[in-house]
């Protein structure tokens, strides 16, 4: 059998059990831990799985191959993404748009001098929205694009 891919989640909100769920249905993937700002034994799980205070994330380095950042865009990410990517390959799914530019530049840089990947701004949105943009503004080159948020760009 070939290894999996251990997964720490960093936060357990709405985010953090869809992605614990969707973790569970892959057979080469393992959560190996959730992170939480709340008691630990708090935690009301969509199912099993390690919890620890998200101040024990740091010692725990070399039991994650990739955290998943599941907090939000506004204060959550801006101070997590920068930090996590120091120390894991991480994903996250910053979608403050105007400000992708900004907080790519300060994940990036962390992430490169560890010899670490940050992926950004993978989700929904921006992420699956954007691509089925492109396939349906590629099909339809002549169509008129819209969107709930607005014209977009």
């Amino acid at each position: 059998m070939t290894s999996r891919i251990r997964i720490g989640l960093a936060g357990y909100g709405n985010l953090g059990r869809g992605v614990q769920a969707a973790i569970a249905r892959n057979p080469d993937m393992e959560l190996v831990g959730i992170y939480t700002r709340r008691d630990p034994q708090d935690l009301q799980l969509a199912s099993p799985a390690p919890c620890f205070a998200i101040a024990e994330l740091q010692q725990h380095t070399d039991q994650i191959d990739v955290l998943i950042l599941c907090g939000g865009s506004k204060s959550d990410l801006p101070e997590q993404g920068p930090k996590y990517a120091a120390l894991y390959n991480t994903v996250d799914s910053f979608d403050t748009h105007a400000r992708i530019p900004e907080y790519f530049e300060t994940v990036d840089a962390p992430a490169k001098a560890a010899g670490k990947t940050a992926l950004i701004s993978a989700g929904w949105d921006p992420g699956m929205f954007s691509i089925n943009r492109v396939y349906g503004e590629a099909l339809l080159p002549d169509g008129e694009t819209y969107t709930f948020w607005g014209p977009g760009a």
